[in-house]
């Protein structure tokens, strides 16, 4: 099947400042593609700026931010092609131990956040008939691990959210992708280990919050983890495809570990999780 010519064409990526994002935009911007990239941290955005790209500071979790892009985009552009919905971290802790406060964040980065945009660019693609959202969800969305039940209840929202919003926008011709990332070498594990041990490495969890640290902290060395271009390579094939597939999967761990909890069920699953953390 023949792919969709891209070049010429808007994109905005999301949490573009590091890892994937940056990876992303870099991809997009190569492709001959006007990219936008929003993030907090501007200044860790030149880069992709010297590149050509539109740089714009932007806290997820403020709707003024949100509609402020929105606003700009529009005014620029008249609205996107593509947009990839990557802005996310994990928090990681026991449940027992994690403030209501910490995980209403955690959703707000990770779902509502997102949803908002979303909902605000969403007119001017229907209005067109056309366009591509790419989902960046998580293996995280579909497996499990002690200590992350914030963070994996975002993503298992998320992907339920992107399901719905798919059938939605089916008739007006707008793609909708999922894309679960398994262990990329990103900063995700150094955002979520010292936290996680801040909260819960002293009293009834320390020994499990200890292991985990340690098996994350392997997990997302350079040698161990998948570099970002694996998830990049999908973003692409999504973004050219006249008909893409609505999940996609790569990265170490993701592929095996969702076969094994979708086939051989959860007690399986269980077990073999946790003889990670012993």
């Amino acid at each position: 099947m023949a792919q969709k010519n891209i070049e010429g064409k808007v994109a905005l990526v999301t949490g573009a400042s590091s890892g994937m994002g940056k990876d992303f935009a870099q991809a997009l911007l190569n492709e001959g593609m006007t990219v936008y990239v929003a993030a907090r941290r501007l200044a860790q955005m030149d880069d992709l700026k010297a590149l050509g790209a539109i740089a714009v500071k932007m806290d997820i979790t403020n709707d003024s931010d949100i509609k402020a892009l929105v606003e700009t985009i529009k005014a620029d552009h008249g609205g996107l092609d593509l947009l990839v919905n990557n802005a996310g971290f994990g928090i990681y802790g026991a449940i027992e131990d994690t403030s209501i406060d910490d995980a209403r964040y955690q959703f707000e980065v990770n779902l509502f956040g997102l949803a908002r945009l979303t909902q605000l660019l969403l007119p001017d693609m229907r209005n067109r008939k056309a366009g591509t959202i790419i989902n960046i969800s998580s293996m995280g969305g579909k497996v499990y691990t002690p200590l992350g039940a914030w963070y994996h209840a975002t993503k298992y929202a998320l992907e339920g959210w992107s399901d719905c919003l798919r059938l939605e926008l089916k008739p007006f011709g707008i793609n909708v992708v999922i894309i679960e990332p398994g262990v990329i070498h990103t900063e995700f594990g150094n955002v979520m280990i010292g936290p996680m041990v801040k909260r819960s490495g002293e009293g009834a969890y320390s020994a499990m919050t200890m292991s985990l640290a340690a098996a994350s902290e392997k997990a997302f060395s350079k040698g161990d983890a998948s570099p970002p271009e694996v998830i990049t390579k999908l973003v692409l094939k999504a973004a050219k495809a006249p008909r893409p597939k609505t999940r996609y999967v790569a990265g170490k761990y993701a592929a095996p570990m969702i076969f094994i909890r979708k086939w051989f069920g959860d007690r399986v699953f269980d077990a073999i999780v946790m003889s990670q953390v012993k």
